[in-house]
């Protein structure tokens, strides 16, 4: 999909260094999907509230999960929120402290959320996350309980009301100081995933999935 500079809202649209904002669906799509996980904002007891959550896409919905005890579920249920993900990929050392910064792929969603109540759409929804991280892998679990599924919220969120922004690149001095006799560049960071470690109390000759062997994030 193309670039394009068109923002669905004015409290998407950025205001600060605007050249980095992308409003485009595959930039977006790509920074959700590339996230290990998100923050909800929301408002408690006239307060305001950011969690952490592991979030999935599927099209046009971005939904996340937890315990129907959460406080941020039952809070946020048919509420107004603000979803946010952030990926920093390189630390940006210029020649001045001023001018130094982070190479990131950020976006931020607000919307007003659903939860997913009937059974089957709620099973289907979580099967789709397993299977998205863990292809293969919810066939060989045991099936979930009637309590598990109602011990189990599911919210999602509509992807409309939506904005990204993207840094790349190296730093960006002031002319003169191009010529100030210090080291400028970038340090990439990424996220490694390390080899998998087996639960000692596995079952004798239950030999670790290729899709576990295999599995690396993003």
């Amino acid at each position: 999909m193309a670039r394009t500079n068109e923002a669905p809202s004015e409290r998407t649209r950025a205001k600060r260094l605007n050249e980095y904002a992308r409003y485009d669906r595959e930039t977006l799509h790509a920074i959700l999907d590339a996230a290990p996980y998100c923050h909800i904002g929301y408002v408690l007891d006239g307060a305001a509230v950011v969690t952490p959550t592991i979030h999935w896409r599927e099209g046009e919905e971005v939904f996340w999960h937890g315990s129907s005890a959460s406080r941020m579920l039952r809070k946020s249920a048919g509420a107004e929120v603000c979803l946010t993900v952030t990926l920093i990929d390189g630390l940006v050392l210029a020649r001045s402290g001023f001018n130094h910064s982070v190479n990131y792929r950020s976006a931020m969603l607000f919307g007003k959320t659903e939860a997913v109540e009937e059974r089957g759409e709620k099973l289907r929804v979580l099967e789709y996350f397993m299977e998205r991280i863990l292809p293969g892998r919810w066939a060989e679990l045991r099936p979930a309980s009637e309590q598990e599924l109602k011990a189990t919220t599911v919210l999602k969120m509509q992807i409309a009301e939506a904005s990204a922004k993207v840094t790349e690149g190296m730093p960006k001095d002031e002319p003169e100081d191009y010529d100030w006799p210090v080291w400028a560049g970038v340090v990439p960071i990424v996220t490694e995933t390390k080899p998998p470690l087996a639960d000692p109390r596995n079952l004798p000759g239950i030999a670790m999935p290729d899709y576990v062997r295999k599995y690396k994030l993003g």
